[in-house]
């Protein structure tokens, strides 16, 4: 019941940042389930939602066919309903209609025919009759016009479970920051890159107008749309004073980010590009068994291919480590 976990699905002030920070998002809820995209936070700026129960039925609206766009949309922009009386959920109509007097087996066929798309697609019989009906009992004329544009709907349970979810995982996000970047990087980035989010916000920045780039001028690769949402949320955790720490050879971890001592989040192996989840969780265990005496005892123990190890070197990882663990007589006289 924490009133900022709903202003945060008005504005980013319980991130305590600004949309300047973060490239004009004007939302906190990048990374939220259900309302994470552009398309349902722009759904979230044009409803204007006050209450959980707004939200669920925002989520109705996102999941069905043609009941927010050029339905549902139109209404509210114009202001002839708004988010509480416009058609979301198909629960809404069967209530609604009871609502009205109508009885309540007309009310639930005339449900069932229009949230299988039956009226949009002229295939139900009896809405001549129903229309009729629902105008006699003073159905505005623009319920109707919904209804006869609705392809598919989705039902409230389902909406209201899915808030609830992401009712919770906004909680985390405000209350517990670095817990919930390391978990959304750990379990949903698709592409979180190490060399291109981890070292530091200019950096980050500078491969972030490289991706959008690509994206305007449709020369970008399928993973580059994937990139740059999950460089979205690294903007945001930079913009929230949240660092990466440099990944460690003996305390990171296969494919789970882990938040430090002092607040920083140490990126997992699986982060280097490359490198995927087999390799990594070898990598780990390696690691655990004991030191690495060098370049080639890592490649040995790890099987990792040499392409990745010149990776790592290149970003300091394999730090301190020689190339192999024979001494030539150079390595003998510098020491002596």
């Amino acid at each position: 019941d924490d009133p900022e976990v709903m202003e945060l699905f008005k504005s980013t002030k319980p991130l305590g940042i600004t949309p300047e920070d973060i490239g004009g998002t004007k939302l906190g809820t990048l990374g939220i389930p259900e309302f994470g995209t552009d398309f349902a936070m722009q759904m979230l700026i044009d409803t204007n939602p006050q209450a959980f129960s707004d939200l669920v039925r925002i989520a109705g609206l996102s999941h069905g066919t043609d009941v927010w766009l050029g339905n549902a949309e139109t209404l509210i922009k114009n202001g002839t309903a708004t988010i509480s009386t416009a058609i979301c959920t198909r629960d809404d109509i069967m209530t609604y209609l009871i609502g009205k007097g109508l009885e309540p087996e007309e009310s639930f066929k005339i449900m069932e025919n229009v949230r299988k798309g039956k009226v949009a697609k002229g295939k139900a019989d009896k809405w001549p009759e129903w229309k009729a009906d629902m105008i006699a009992h003073d159905v505005p004329d623009w319920y109707v016009w919904s209804c006869e544009k609705i392809q598919y709907m989705f039902p409230k349970a389902h909406a209201a479970a899915y808030v609830m979810m992401a009712w919770r995982v906004a909680y985390y996000k405000i209350n517990y920051p670095a817990q919930y970047y390391a978990a959304f990087f750990s379990i949903r980035s698709k592409a979180f890159d190490y060399e291109q989010m981890c070292q530091g916000k200019q950096h980050l920045e500078y491969c972030m107008q490289e991706v959008t780039k690509r994206l305007d001028s449709k020369e970008a690769s399928p993973k580059d749309k994937d990139s740059l949402r999950d460089m979205r949320l690294v903007e945001e955790m930079y913009a929230r004073g949240i660092e990466f720490t440099k990944i460690d050879l003996y305390k990171s971890k296969a494919t789970a980010f882990q938040v430090t001592e002092d607040g920083r989040i140490m990126p997992a192996f699986v982060a280097i590009d490359g490198l995927g989840d087999t390799n990594a969780i070898q990598i780990e265990d390696a690691a655990r068994r004991g030191v690495f005496t060098s370049k080639e005892d890592f490649r040995q123990r790890t099987k990792t291919s040499q392409t990745t190890i010149d990776k790592m070197t290149e970003l300091h990882i394999l730090e301190g480590l020689p190339d192999s663990n024979q001494i030539s007589i150079f390595d003998l006289l510098g020491k002596g």
